[in-house]
């Protein structure tokens, strides 16, 4: 039986001829090598509109987050959590370093550009400039400080069920927290660079929260 799929009509009273199946696979492998690239690019596009406005996936390099947070987990990170309220206590949080030397380092990210934004919004690639992930302790005007193996916020002890019954919170000399910044400390308080080393952070450098544990796949969870 004749394929007429593709007919060609040219003279209206010429006779139709069918479309030879080579032909037409040729056609739509060439649709398909065009097509490829629309999609890739419409794709790059929708991960950087989403990583600049809404969400964005962040790949964590340490353990200064664990237990909570492991090296390799990957997080999603709410931008628009803080666009009705601020930060409160016990979020997670990505903030720009403050010590920022262009070098990734403890409990930081990269951020990247253009064609590698696609990749950074999933969480595969690290940026270039350096971000850290902390837990929110102490809110502005409050008073904080580092005793008998607690957190002690205005002279009373902070109730912390996020970390692991082992950790024990060295001593640090109370600060009291200026308006606008907010007090973050790693979970992994014997291995994490905070702001027991670079003092409370301004809340208008916090780039979001991070809202859910998403990678790996046994780990899911929200934060």
């Amino acid at each position: 039986m004749n394929d007429w799929r593709g007919m060609r009509t040219g003279d209206p009273d010429a006779q139709l001829r069918p479309l030879d199946p080579d032909e037409a696979d040729d056609a739509s492998s060439w649709r398909l090598i065009l097509e490829i690239p629309v999609l890739i690019l419409v794709a790059a596009l929708i991960a950087i509109f989403v990583k600049a406005f809404v969400a964005q996936a962040f790949y964590i390099p340490s353990a200064s987050m664990e237990p909570q947070l492991t090296a390799g987990d990957r997080v999603v990170v709410s931008r628009t959590a803080y666009d009705l309220h601020e930060p409160r206590r016990g979020d997670v949080v990505v903030f720009d370093d403050p010590q920022n030397t262009g070098e990734a380092d403890d409990g930081s990210f990269v951020v990247l550009r253009y064609g590698r934004d696609a990749l950074e919004a999933v969480g595969i690639v690290r940026p270039e400039d350096a971000e850290l992930i902390k837990r929110v302790i102490a809110l502005p005007g409050e008073t904080v400080e580092g005793a008998a193996d607690a957190i002690v916020i205005d002279g009373r002890p902070l109730i912390e069920p996020y970390l692991d019954d082992a950790v024990v919170t060295p001593a640090f000399a109370a600060v009291t927290v200026p308006e606008g910044h907010v007090f973050v400390m790693g979970d992994n308080r014997t291995n994490s660079k905070d702001s027991r080393v670079f003092g409370p952070v301004p809340v208008d450098t916090v780039v979001g929260r991070a809202i859910a544990r998403v990678w790996p796949p046994g780990r899911l969870a929200y934060l």
